[in-house]
């Protein structure tokens, strides 16, 4: 196929920021149906980026029967529209979470394969080289051996976008974000776990081949905001590897905006070391055998065009490896999912398996 008919669902914030940019600056994209509950702004959008057709209805994007959807709509209606995107044979690119329920994001990713469709999570940092070069030395060689412990930290700028709604992206369309698809729990299904430490997890999840059995969890907040800052969460990986995972929200500015996040990977031959803001990739198994990998200044830059541009690569054909796949991001939704009941319960919650 020469070229890809666009349909986009929910074109709010951040579709606008990242999304649609990368599309349109492609030559293989024609902008068919954007969608967003605004009827002003998406006029506005569609005219922006040049789309056919604009319309509050999400319905009508599948109608449409465009070729590739992005799904960005509010978390708790992603299952359904991506059910909906795939049942009517488009490749779908879904921001995460894709789901709230373990149980969707598997028969997602089933209904995806089933269908020979591909189902991409916009996992970005997935797609940087940092990333893939820790994936590689923890696979080669004998890595650390068996994993044993993981940890993961994360921290970046979204406590006022938690607590306000406060926009913290430039924006050729001035279209705030809604409080309530990041601060209204029955909307965003929870606070910096389902908003941003999805993110960290995408990562933890790419590089560590494991997936999750249980999770205990704490999580914080301040006095009149529904959804949750910070979160602390005791995780059990298959083969009886632990992992401690921490997410942390900070106000605009902090550490020149720039995302913190480190994992570290712990076997019985070693450990294995992330750190995305230096940027550095480093696997010690002894004196003798210490491994530092240089990255130069380009080992830890963040593009979504790069996602954008693998999603359409891989729906025509032209490379095979998603590196951002419903499979993955189900794990991620097992912990998230296992973390919430937690919270709630203050038990140690089972991740359901089939």
């Amino acid at each position: 196929m020469d070229r890809f008919r666009l349909g986009l669902i929910g074109a709010g914030t951040w579709a606008i920021a990242q999304h649609l940019p990368a599309f349109v600056a492609r030559d293989d994209i024609e902008p068919l149906i954007v969608c967003r509950r605004d009827a002003d702004l998406v006029e506005q959008v569609a005219e922006h980026f040049g789309f056919e057709r604009a319309t509050t209805d999400w319905h009508e994007v599948i109608e449409a029967r465009p070729d590739l959807i992005v799904i960005s709509g509010p978390v708790v209606q992603r299952p359904e529209m991506v059910r909906a995107a795939l049942e009517a044979g488009a490749h779908v690119l879904a921001e995460k979470p894709f789901a709230l329920d373990p149980a969707d994001a598997w028969e997602l990713t089933a209904l995806a394969e089933e269908k020979g469709l591909t189902l991409m999570l916009a996992y970005a940092w997935n797609f940087v080289r940092i990333v893939e070069e820790a994936r590689r030395l923890l696979a080669e060689d004998g890595g650390v051996g068996k994993i044993e412990h993981v940890t993961l930290t994360m921290s970046n700028n979204v406590r006022d976008l938690l607590i306000v709604g406060r926009q913290y992206h430039d924006l050729p369309i001035d279209s705030p974000p809604r409080l309530e698809t990041w601060g209204d729990p029955k909307i965003s299904g929870g606070g910096y776990g389902h908003g941003q430490l999805t993110h960290g997890l995408g990562v933890m999840f790419r590089v560590v081949p494991l997936r999750a059995t249980g999770a205990m969890a704490l999580m914080s907040s301040r006095e009149g905001v529904p959804v949750e800052l910070h979160d602390a969460i005791a995780v059990r990986l298959d083969g009886g590897a632990t992992a401690m995972v921490s997410g942390a929200s900070l106000p605009v500015g902090t550490f020149d905006d720039v995302m913190q996040l480190q994992l570290r990977v712990t076997g019985e031959r070693g450990q294995l070391l992330v750190d995305i803001d230096r940027p550095l990739v480093r696997r010690s198994r002894g004196e003798e055998d210490d491994v530092t990998l240089d990255l130069g200044d380009t080992g830890s830059d963040y593009s979504f065009a790069t996602v954008v541009d693998r999603f359409v690569d891989l729906a025509a054909g032209r490379i095979t490896e998603n590196r951002a796949p419903g499979e993955l991001g189900a794990r991620v939704v097992e912990v998230l999912d296992a973390a919430y009941r937690s919270a709630e319960s203050g038990r140690l919650e089972a991740v359901a398996r089939d």
